[in-house]
């Protein structure tokens, strides 16, 4: 794309109050940006959705950052924007209701070709939630299909992670400024993503991780995908507010079971009772999209390390340890061992790798 022309971009993102539905009319109408910041009050208030003092904005070049200069710091973040009628704008996209005028795209071109699944949940997951979304997402990458989420804590981690591990594409959606990675513990994970995928925003650089961004980037994780799998979520998850966005859009929606007994999988369990789809593997979500046939299915669904050398009585302990957590007393009354020989076993798994203490002296596998 030529510099003038992503000047223009950007100068017409920089337009205050500019939304994307009144900036897609105005393309309609226009064709380009050029066109658009050329045009005379009239015309740009005879446009559907634009409202007097957008117009006026436009008419009078009141951008809310220099656009020159923008397109420099965009270079030395090693950038590049992606508008509307862009080639390269993923084609599920424009089928949303509000496309972004324009992508920030770090990394990776994402492929036209490639089908794309959206997983989220919880920012604070149970192991097994951990384990579930990481199974399923590198699932997925071996038969073919990318992950998109939205690198936050818990469940997004998990799910680009898994992908990466499944040799898969993942895409990051931010909910702040492509030059603020959120949250900051995510760093290496958004390096990996740039190297094997690519991270997005709609938001201007700079922009901070301010709560209300969030809501509003889930349609672009939703809207990218086929459909959107959720994995542990409450009820008042803002998962669910994904899940009902890509049904407005619609795709399709997917939860993962959990304990009856955990209260991060009502969200889950309420979805199913809607109507999304039960899954449990991979595959379910590949006959759902009738992909079967199109993706060769491997049986090695996931990579696990296997567990070093274990004596008698930590295999014992292995074999009762499980995704849910125990207590390292409950521990004790199941095998019939005194507490401190069980605390001096679970000590040498644990530097082991083959079990992982949580607070409150609870341990899974």
């Amino acid at each position: 794309m030529a510099s003038d022309k992503t000047i223009a971009w950007l100068a017409l993102h920089s337009i205050a109050g500019l939304g994307n539905v009144a900036a897609k009319h105005l393309l309609d109408r226009f064709g380009d940006p050029e066109h658009i910041l050329a045009a005379d009050l009239n015309d740009l208030l005879s446009t559907d959705g634009v409202r007097r003092d957008v117009a006026e904005r436009i008419v009078h070049r009141k951008f809310t950052t220099d656009p020159e200069r923008l397109v420099k710091k965009l270079e030395r973040c090693d950038v590049r924007i992606v508008p509307y009628p862009d080639a390269c704008y993923p084609q599920l996209l424009k089928e949303i209701h509000d496309p972004p005028m324009l992508l920030y795209v770090k990394g990776e071109t994402i492929p036209s070709n490639q089908t794309f699944v959206a997983m989220v949940g919880s920012r604070v997951p149970t192991p097994y939630g951990l384990k579930a979304a990481e199974r399923m997402a590198q699932g997925l990458a071996r038969r073919g299909l990318g992950v998109v989420s939205g690198m936050a804590r818990g469940i997004d981690s998990a799910a680009h992670w898994g992908c990466l591990g499944g040799h898969g594409t993942t895409i990051a959606v931010l909910g702040t400024g492509i030059d603020i990675p959120y949250p900051k513990s995510n760093q290496r994970l958004f390096s990996k993503i740039i190297g094997h995928g690519a991270a997005i925003s709609e938001f201007h650089l700079g922009t901070p991780p301010e709560p209300k961004n969030f809501p509003i980037r889930n349609r672009i994780i939703s809207g990218l995908s086929k459909g959107v799998v959720v994995v542990e979520a409450t009820m008042n998850s803002g998962s669910l507010i994904t899940a009902s966005l890509a049904l407005e859009q619609g795709r399709e929606v997917f939860a993962v079971p959990g304990s009856i007994n955990s209260f991060k999988s009502t969200g889950c369990h309420f979805l199913i009772k809607q109507g999304a789809k039960l899954i449990e593997h991979p595959d379910d979500v590949l006959d759902e999209l009738g992909l079967n046939y199109a993706h060769a299915p491997k049986l090695d669904t996931f990579t696990q390390k296997p567990a070093p050398p274990l004596e008698d009585r930590e295999k014992t302990d292995y074999d009762l340890i499980g995704d849910d957590p125990l207590h390292i007393d409950e521990i004790a009354r199941l095998l019939q061992y005194r507490p401190a020989e069980t605390a001096s076993i679970l000590m040498r798994m644990e530097l082991k790798g083959i079990v992982r203490q949580l607070p409150g002296k609870r341990f899974v596998r």
